[in-house]
């Protein structure tokens, strides 16, 4: 096995979780709002989200399956919406409560697994981005099956343990007088990625 590949793997896998995105800030808001529960479900959901595109990217690799950039497109737009509306909701609610407090009493609405899955199924580009990265990993062990299911069993447990700690951390902060400010800033930050998905999907 190909030692020095794989830990290569592991550190990439890391940098680009942990890099703020729609899954990330997602993750973080659900925590924010919902504790480790709500947040543990939203993880779920984007898990499965990583299987199924990952799935798809390997039989776009192994050449039984072809992308149509079209369909993509269309996707892709619905995602940057529905990303959008997430991000709209949090402004929403973070701007109407009274006082700080009354964020935390709401039923926590966003996040959860059905949200995680469609937030993180939703970007379509990522199969090519597995189609991609993917191959320059295949190597580690001589077998192509073999390789490419260590490399995904160590994605999915590499994601899972990335956007734990990202709720961890953002989690810390819930207590404080910043609190409302971070859950509102997630929310700028969901719409201001959907807004760029979009404009990158029309030019």
């Amino acid at each position: 096995m190909n030692y020095f590949d794989y830990f290569l793997f592991i550190f990439s896998v890391v940098i680009m979780i942990a890099t703020p995105g729609p899954v990330m800030i997602l993750v973080a808001s659900a925590g924010l709002k919902g504790g480790y529960k709500k947040a543990l479900e939203t993880i779920f959901g984007t898990n499965l989200a990583s299987l199924v595109l990952i799935f798809i990217s390997v039989l776009v690799l192994k050449g039984v399956l072809s992308v149509n950039d079209s369909y993509l497109n269309i996707i892709r737009i619905l995602g940057c919406l529905y990303i959008g509306y997430l991000g709209f909701s949090i402004l929403k609610e973070v701007i109407q409560a009274p006082h700080p407090e009354a964020i935390q009493t709401v039923s926590a609405q966003n996040g959860g697994f059905k949200k995680g899955f469609l937030v993180g199924i939703s970007n379509p580009k990522d199969i090519i981005f597995f189609s991609a990265f993917f191959p320059q990993f295949v190597s580690i062990t001589p077998q192509l099956n073999l390789s490419l299911t260590l490399l995904t069993l160590t994605w999915i447990v590499l994601d899972f343990l990335t956007l734990s700690l990202v709720y961890i951390f953002f989690r810390r902060l819930s207590n404080s007088h910043l609190y409302p400010k971070i859950l509102g800033l997630c929310g700028l930050l969901l719409l201001l990625i959907a807004l760029y998905g979009l404009y990158q999907s029309f030019i």
